[in-house]
């Protein structure tokens, strides 16, 4: 077991019917409290983790600088962490200026002209 799957005493208050129902299943289960609240923890944690909403909630805090690095690793796994800062660079980084080729017709002749004549001048 490593120093971050050390047990850590948590101390909270519940609603008195919920602990009494946790009670009853786990000894339905014959089971632990304990056991079962951190089984149902892991559990919305890791749904959590899995919503897009929830992800593009920590990418936005993220890319506005309200989320360090080490957080968002926590939060979404150490690859998509590492993917939103690798795309973070990418969005702080100055756009290249790069002309277009000369001696490529990237469209093979047939471009399509387009009135750039602002709406507000017409």
């Amino acid at each position: 077991m490593s120093a971050s799957d050390d047990p850590r005493r948590v101390h909270f208050q519940s609603p008195e019917y919920l602990v009494d129902r946790l009670d009853a299943i786990a000894e339905l289960f014959d089971k632990d409290r304990t056991d079962l609240l951190v089984d149902a923890i892991r559990e919305y944690i890791e749904d959590t983790a899995d919503s897009e909403t929830f992800q593009e909630l920590v990418a936005t805090k993220y890319y506005d600088d309200q989320l360090e690095f080490e957080t968002v690793k926590q939060l979404v796994g150490a690859e998509t962490a590492q993917r939103l800062r690798l795309l973070k660079a990418d969005l702080e980084d100055e756009p290249l200026d790069l002309a277009a080729p000369d001696d490529v017709d990237v469209y093979d002749g047939d471009a399509t002209a387009v009135d750039t004549v602002a709406d507000d001048e017409r």
